[in-house]
């Protein structure tokens, strides 16, 4: 006969097993992901941003309080997010609070953390409320803003909320990617052929030093040795050349030749048709003409050709116009045809999820099947077409309509190129205009050439730069800096840490006029229907019963 276990062992076994079970889950712990867009899973690249997090890492996130209906998933969806991370790496915590209560106001707005002024209706009652999208990341003596707002003129609220909650784990894999940078690439400004003058690329500049070391570079530094300008060229690790307006030598291309098999990557901003706006605001009118840079067969040799035409777009930004004398006199948006602004649907780290980009007097791009492999990255919209030069350019366009049909069948300009692999050097058969020591005809590297020296261009008032993309007349925040700045990513990550940019998100929303037009049929369905149930259960169970005991 089996000897029963006595009752006092059997609660004993339980309890030794229940703790048992506690401490294996405590040392093996996991999270299981179940969305089909596996939105909660951090990639890698943003993996391995925290775990150089060796001591406490805080993130204050300012989206707590009485919050419209988007918001609300905006801030939940930051709350999954920072819980992977904090899961991957117990030194991040994070904390919610309101800027209203805890006072933080005048501090968001002095560290240019601006709110955003939400227009909401429910129930046919209309309601603004103040919004700050923003968090900040401090880690030991470094602080970190950080937008959890991705604002794109070209969407609705519900696709900008949407877009912000794609882009967070890039927000926050790159804030802490900046706290936890110990060694830092190198830029080159590239100087000597009459680039832009600092104070108009002052806003990129200062984003770069997040990142980066930056340094002027002058190619005419050492005009009887360019050995040793391409010795010190290659130390850099990007090339960034803004908007030259003088002619390229041939010693001089030679390097940028060199300095591209040698691996370096460049970033190109370049205009082969003259036109400029300070001419027009000032004149009523300007010439455009051909700008001879001297790198036509510098980029054919690559599989690109910057073309001295003109991109006129209807889906165009504004200038402003002066109306009015005096103490009278304001100045309006009018949209201005020839500076186009550019959008591409290539799901590209670069161009993913970003806002337009705002050109002048931008140029088109040819792209040719020879050289590396090439990605179009920025077009212009089907609404534009090409304009040969030399031309005469006048405000008075702005007082005709543009005719439609002028434009089907011409659009989709290429306005900035992606170029990446094997490159051959444009002077492997050709006479080389200096001797070098360890010449190179062939090399890995990576290039972007855009259509407009202006994209990096910000603006200035009252001798100040300006953010760059923001435009003083219209109020408008364009992409040009984001652009600039994946772009510049792109070319020198090597962690893959932009590639979260392709990551897709499928977001659903509810629709607000739905729910007030249907109000009362789901309150029925929600309270109605359970007790409706819960009633022809008691009729049901009350008939089972009296049969039953009728017997």
């Amino acid at each position: 006969m089996k000897k029963e276990i006595p009752i006092p062992v059997k609660i004993l076994l339980v309890l030794v097993g229940l703790i048992i079970l506690n401490i294996v889950s405590s040392s093996i712990f996991t999270r299981f992901d179940l969305t089909q867009d596996k939105r909660y899973t951090l990639s890698e690249p943003a993996k391995n941003t925290v775990t150089k997090v060796q001591s406490p890492l805080r993130v204050t996130i300012f989206l707590k309080g009485d919050l419209p209906t988007e918001y609300k998933r905006l801030a939940d969806e930051t709350v999954q997010l920072l819980e992977e991370f904090a899961a991957y790496n117990d030194n991040i915590d994070y904390v919610f609070v309101d800027p209203i209560e805890e006072n933080a106001v005048e501090y968001l707005a002095e560290n240019q953390m601006p709110p955003r002024y939400v227009t909401e209706e429910v129930a046919n009652k209309v309601s603004q409320e103040v919004v700050y999208p923003w968090a900040i990341a401090q880690y030991e003596n470094k602080i970190v803003n950080v937008s959890l707002y991705k604002n794109n003129i070209a969407n609705s609220d519900k696709e900008q909320i949407a877009n912000s909650v794609q882009h967070l784990e890039y927000a926050f894999a790159d804030a802490f990617s900046k706290l936890t940078l110990l060694e830092k690439q190198s830029i080159a400004i590239l100087k000597g052929n009459g680039e832009l003058d600092d104070i108009y690329i002052a806003s990129f500049l200062q984003s770069l030093k997040e990142y980066y070391r930056i340094a002027p570079f002058d190619i005419k530094a050492f005009p009887d040795n360019p050995q040793k300008s391409l010795e010190n060229l290659n130390r850099f690790d990007l090339a960034i050349i803004a908007k030259p307006t003088t002619k390229f030598s041939d010693e001089e291309k030679y390097i940028l030749d060199q300095y591209t098999m040698n691996g370096g990557k460049s970033l190109w901003l370049v205009e082969t048709a003259q036109a400029e706006m300070d001419s027009i605001r000032e004149k009523g009118k300007t010439l455009a003409f051909p700008r001879d840079l001297g790198l036509t067969d510098y980029f054919l040799d690559y599989g690109i050709r910057v073309n001295p035409k003109l991109v006129n777009d209807m889906q165009c930004g504004a200038i402003g116009m002066e109306f009015g004398e005096g103490s009278n006199t304001q100045y309006l948006p009018v949209q201005w045809r020839y500076n186009p602004l550019a959008q591409t649907d290539l799901n590209h780290p670069i161009t993913n999820n970003i806002n337009l980009v705002r050109f002048e007097f931008a140029n088109q791009i040819d792209v040719l099947p020879k050289g590396p492999e090439k990605t179009v990255l920025l077009k212009s919209s089907p609404r534009s077409k090409l304009e040969g030069i030399p031309k005469e350019i006048s405000l008075n366009i702005i007082e005709n309509e543009p005719e439609a049909e002028t434009y089907q069948g011409k659009g989709n300009q290429n306005l900035a190129v992606l170029v990446a692999g094997n490159f051959q050097s444009v002077y492997k058969n050709r006479v080389k205009p200096f001797q070098l020591e360890n010449e190179k005809t062939a090399g890995e590297s990576k290039m972007i050439v855009v259509a407009d020296g202006d994209v990096i261009k910000n603006q200035v008032s009252r001798g100040r730069p300006q953010e760059l993309g923001f435009d003083i007349i219209t109020q408008r925040q364009y992409g040009n800096k984001e652009f600039l700045l994946n772009s510049v990513n792109y070319l020198l990550d090597n962690n893959g840490l932009i590639n979260i940019r392709s990551k897709e998100l499928k977001l659903a929303f509810l629709d607000s006029q739905k729910i007030t037009d249907e109000k009362g049929f789901w309150q029925w369905i929600n309270i109605g229907f359970p007790l409706a149930i819960l009633a022809i259960f008691g009729v049901v169970f009350n008939y089972i019963r009296r049969r039953a005991y009728a017997k």
